[in-house]
Formats: structure tokens, sequence, C-alpha cells
């Protein structure tokens, strides 16, 4: 089921966008758009469905569109063209009233730069968005001490933000786009500010968290080893479009182009790809060795089968149905790039 649905939106940064978007060669480049009207496509008919409890991570470069596409879906930016599809309900259509009530009850935002208010204590900045629906002193800040227990911070709700470090205080950020129980969360590069032990520390607090609370979340980064980590799908940009769609596996098994495969080239390809992504169809007639693996088993869990064997090995699904065979062959030839 779908959360969030964008149709062909398009931003274009200039003076007169939307005549740009009505006249301009809609092949052309965003070089030559530069070019030839002074304007700059920031995102480029960009469509794509987001499953409800979905870790959905959009990545690229610097200047890409990423940061651009994610702030188009609350309206932070305004899309030039297309529509943007929450619960059914059209985000383009909303009056200034029903766009507020969005952002404070349906989609919370976690920024790079954490944004915490110095002069608050921990606990009043988590329970800002609480303060702004209108909810008590007492009851937003004993929410907003359990959400703080949550993300690991029992204890600091009356420090203030600059006695905690930027660990500690991206979980503020964390906990306060938490508070409001939000549907949706849009992550735009919350880690990338951070050390690297730090980092994925925070990369494990949001799976722990994702497994109890089922959000919907929009991830935005330029690291494919923390989209790979955290992403159950992953939408690599360039100049604003959309080039591959897919989960890490098939991104990396199958590229789409030279631009991908430079995302690809620096991943443990043994620790991501499955026996499912490599396997090789059942044409009937193989010899099998061995009980079989799992088609959810990473290759380096698989190689000691494949090494062992003399024969195919089969592969299975999770009630134990065939699906397909591999060999060394197939393993190597997968642990190395094309």
């Amino acid at each position: 089921m779908s959360k969030v649905q964008l149709k062909n939106i398009w931003k274009i940064f200039g003076p007169n966008p939307q005549h740009v978007f009505e006249t301009v060669d809609k092949n052309a480049t965003r070089s030559e758009v530069l070019r030839n009207t002074g304007h700059v496509i920031g995102v480029r008919d960009v469509s794509l469905d987001v499953a409800e409890g979905e870790i959905f991570v959009v990545m690229g470069l610097s200047g890409s569109g990423k940061s651009t596409l994610v702030r188009c879906l609350s309206r932070l930016i305004e899309p030039t063209a297309g529509s943007v599809i929450i619960n059914d309900d059209d985000v383009m259509a909303m009056d200034s009233e029903a766009l507020r009530e969005l952002r404070r009850h349906k989609v919370s935002m976690v920024f790079q730069r954490f944004g915490l208010f110095p002069h608050r204590r921990v606990v009043d900045n988590v329970a800002y968005g609480l303060e702004v629906q209108g909810m008590g002193v007492e009851e937003r800040r004993a929410q907003a001490s359990q959400i703080l227990e949550l993300v690991g911070l029992q204890g600091w709700g009356q420090r203030f933000p600059h006695e905690l470090s930027g660990g500690m205080q991206q979980r503020v950020g964390l906990a306060r786009a938490l508070a409001v129980d939000p549907e949706i969360m849009l992550c735009d590069e919350p880690f990338s500010a951070l050390d690297p032990l730090i980092r994925r520390d925070m990369q494990n607090e949001l799976l722990n968290l994702q497994k109890s609370l089922r959000k919907t979340i929009i991830f935005i980064t330029h690291d494919f080893l923390e989209a790979i980590k955290l992403g159950d799908r992953i939408a690599i940009m360039k100049d604003g479009e959309i080039v591959q769609v897919g989960t890490a596996q098939q991104i990396i098994a199958n590229p789409v182009n030279d631009y991908v495969r430079e995302f690809t080239q620096d991943v443990p390809r043994a620790k991501v790809l499955t026996a499912r992504t490599v396997m090789m169809p059942v044409t009937g007639g193989e010899t099998f060795s061995g009980e079989g693996v799992s088609g959810s088993m990473t290759l380096e869990e698989v190689t000691p089968h494949v090494i062992a064997a003399d024969k195919l090995v089969p592969v299975l699904d999770d009630d134990g149905q065939l699906i397909g065979i591999i060999d060394r062959r197939t393993v190597l030839l997968a642990m190395t790039e094309d």
C-alpha cells in the first residue's frame, strides 16, 4: 500500500519557472536549460511510490536534487509541476491551514543541522512540536521524557543542548521528530555531520526504533554504504532525475549505467548480494549436492556451502521450495565487479 506518491514532480528555480516548464524542450539537459533560459532544473519529472512502513532512501551526489525533492514533498519548497499524494490526499491542493496540520501531525523532518533551541532545555526542545500543537506543559514534557528514554537519553532532559555531544544532539533532533508521533519522517542527511563511529550508532538506533515504530521514512544521503544499510529500497538521483530504483541487491547486481556503477564499486558485494539475487533458474534434470541454501543468505554465508559441494546447490525460499540453483562459478563471478 502506497503511503506517499510523487507524480511527475518538477522544480525549476528562476524568475519565471512556470513559463520555462511550459515552453522548454523537456529533453534538454540541465546545463542547456540554464544556458538558454537562466533557470535551473532542481527536480525533473520524478515519480515515486513509497510504501507504508518502508525506509526509502534517496541518494545522489551534491546538487543531484535529492534535498529539493524531499522538501517538495511537504511543500517547504513549492513544486513547479506535478502532484504529491499522502494517504490519498493531494498535498498540492491543500490550503495553508491544511498544510500546517500536515506538518504538525503527519510529517516530521530531521535535518543535518540539528536546529536545536540553545536557550531551551533538552526536554523542551523535544516537546516543541507538541507545544505548537497546543498541548499543555506537563503533558508535553511527560511525553517528551518518554521519547528521550526511547532514544537512549533518559536523564538528560534538563540539560541544555551545548552540554551534549554531537551524537546526543542528533538524538534530540530525532526525538523531537518522533514526539509528535508522525506517520512520515523526512530525514535529510541527518547523520552526515557526525563522526564515523557515532554515525554508525545512529544508523543502528534508527533501525532499532523502526522495528517497533514502523514509520514511513524517506531518508536522504550521499553515502551508498549508509543507503544499503538503512534502505528497504534506494532511488539514485542525478541532475534532478531518478536514474535507478531498487533494492540494494538489485542495484549492485544490475547497475543501469556507469554513474550507478561508480556508487557501487566500493561495496563489499559478498556482504550484500544474496543467493536469490545471483541464482540461476532450474531447467530440470540437474543433479544437486547438499540440502540447499536459503535465498536470503548473503554470498559470504553461501560460500562455504558451494565450496564444499561438488554439484549444483539448490536455493530455497522461506517455505523450503526450490527457486533456483547456484554453484562456485556463479558466486565467484557475482563477487567480482563487471
